[in-house]
């Protein structure tokens, strides 16, 4: 089983659990980690860290101390504390959890950002950190454009039916500027209605699908050509080539309210 648990404005920290055991993917806050073990009677066996931002390994110290958890992260990265540094071809398993994990490296966000993709319990997933968003993406604190757009290639090419595990909640606002990027887009619009009416009832709007995305997401659409018509409307001239198309969509991003 895979649940969310809720930190600061709009993270997630997410749980995976068998009913004894348990793992938790980038706990930036320890109190929602540590009042679900409680709740549930879960021991922590391990933290699993795509990147070094404090939203996502604040709470990793408490943990430890409290828990005694082992701690995978990118190998590149300055992390609180790892045991286990990764990069791509590297694997995490547990047998309780019915987990089986890859390594991928996925820089843009950050330098030495990684993600998880296998299965948990038969069913695809990835956790991508703050790689892929629901109809978005991080921004380019430490990386460039064409890094960024091979990474979010190198996870769109996993099975369609892969549930995508992000750690923020921001797809309301995505999908707006989505919108505007794509005002056509169908699949889009239908995902919105859908997105909406969970965000009314309290509900998080995530994992989204790869399939979701692909439809869905300028950001993995740059070479479709109504997305390379706005970006370069948007930005006064032609663009040439996918990476001009999706560094155009991202300060286009940056910019939108």
């Amino acid at each position: 089983m895979i649940r969310p648990l809720s930190a600061f404005a709009d993270n997630y920290i997410w749980l995976i659990s068998d009913g004894t055991h348990a793992m938790v993917v980038d706990p930036g806050d320890a109190g929602p980690v540590t009042d679900a073990l409680q709740q549930a009677d879960l021991r922590l066996t391990a933290i699993l860290l795509t990147h070094h931002h404090q939203d996502h390994v604040g709470g990793v110290q408490e943990l430890v101390a409290s828990t005694g958890a082992a701690v995978y992260g990118p190998a590149t990265e300055s992390l609180p504390t790892c045991d286990y540094p990764l990069s791509e071809g590297d694997h995490v398993g547990d047998t309780a959890l019915q987990l089986d994990l890859d390594v991928l490296d996925v820089p843009g966000h950050t330098a030495g950002h990684i993600a998880y993709a296998g299965f948990v319990g038969g069913i695809p997933v990835v956790f991508c950190g703050d790689t892929l968003f629901a109809a978005g993406c991080g921004r380019l604190f430490e990386g460039t454009p064409a890094q960024m757009m091979a990474s979010l290639t190198k996870i769109a090419a996993l099975p369609h039916d892969t549930r995508v595990y992000c750690t923020h909640e921001y797809t309301l606002s995505n999908m707006r500027w989505a919108r505007v990027v794509e005002p056509g887009n169908q699949d889009l619009q239908r995902w919105q209605e859908q997105a909406t009416a969970q965000r009314t009832q309290g509900q998080p709007t995530l994992p989204s699908s790869i399939s979701q995305e692909l439809a869905c997401n300028p950001f993995l659409r740059a070479q479709q050509p109504a997305v390379t018509q706005a970006a370069s409307q948007w930005a006064g001239h032609q663009l040439n080539t996918p990476v001009e198309v999706f560094a155009a969509l991202r300060e286009w991003k940056n910019g939108f309210r």
